[in-house]
């Protein structure tokens, strides 16, 4: 028999895609085997295994897929949920090590997913537009930082009582200008070992900047993504809230049980083709 999805042999056949209330549920039926069907359950719950149309496909994303339906990219979830679990594993290595993970998302619908994990697990974040030179000229973005710092200090200690209120309305303005920009930074004194970026064709110039420096990436990526650009992929879809939320929590999650766990933690898994 012929599936729909990829017309892949020996797979179920296209009318077990339309029972009601079953569509596309075969394909959980097919990953079983290997892994925990609550994962790929999850997964599939949160749409994680739409990507976008076949004519949007980076071709680096095809061996994530499992196939096409009515013209959309469908990912292999089985894939997806191995993928997630080395990024997670990875997360946690650098915890346990003492090392910075840099949450990147500037997407307007995944902003707060991203700030709240990042400050959950006390990691700097970018949530919003990334500036560029943010890693490759990070010397002279960290004294912007300071000069925030440096700022509020001054406006909590009371020091800016002695400018005019005019001179005090323009400082808190910049003040706000500065924490949009910069606010997620503030504790990262130095570059990150790694960062953690959602949607990597949207953040591309962030991306670029890592691979310059030597810096691995951890990505949520879509089917129209470069999956070349990252070490640790996340092959899934990077729009979906739902779907978004469930991976950063995951990764945030793994961030966090090693900072829990002993010092002596075992190497960071290896990045896999």
């Amino acid at each position: 028999m012929t599936s729909s999805l990829g017309g892949r042999e020996g797979f179920l056949p296209a009318r077990h895609f339309y029972q009601r209330g079953c569509k596309y549920r075969a394909i959980l039926l097919l990953f079983a085997d290997s892994m925990e069907s609550s994962d790929i359950q999850t997964l599939f719950d949160a749409g994680t295994h739409f990507g976008f149309s076949r004519a949007r496909r980076h071709p680096t994303a095809t061996p994530f897929l499992f196939g096409t339906k009515d013209r959309t990219d469908i990912f292999n979830l089985e894939e997806t949920t191995k993928r997630l679990d080395t990024a997670v594993a990875f997360a946690s290595a650098l915890a346990a090590n003492g090392k910075q993970l840099l949450f990147v998302g500037g997407k307007h619908e995944v902003l707060s997913i991203v700030r709240s994990s990042a400050e959950q697990v006390g990691m700097p974040f970018v949530a919003g537009r990334w500036i560029g030179g943010t890693l490759t000229n990070f010397k002279g973005i960290r004294k912007r930082i300071d000069r925030l710092e440096k700022l509020i200090n001054e406006r909590e200690s009371g020091e800016l009582e002695k400018y005019t209120k005019k001179e005090r309305l323009l400082i808190d303005r910049e003040i706000e200008e500065l924490t949009g920009r910069f606010g997620g930074l503030v504790k990262m004194t130095d570059l990150p070992t790694a960062l953690f970026v959602v949607d990597t064709r949207h953040e591309d110039t962030a991306v670029r900047e890592a691979s310059q420096l030597g810096i691995p990436v951890i990505g949520l990526a879509s089917s129209d993504c470069d999956f070349s650009l990252i070490q640790y992929p996340i092959p899934g879809n990077d729009t979906s809230i739902r779907s978004v939320r469930h991976v950063v929590e995951a990764v945030a999650e793994g961030y966090a049980e090693g900072k829990r766990a002993p010092v002596a933690a075992k190497a960071a898994p290896k990045a896999t083709a």
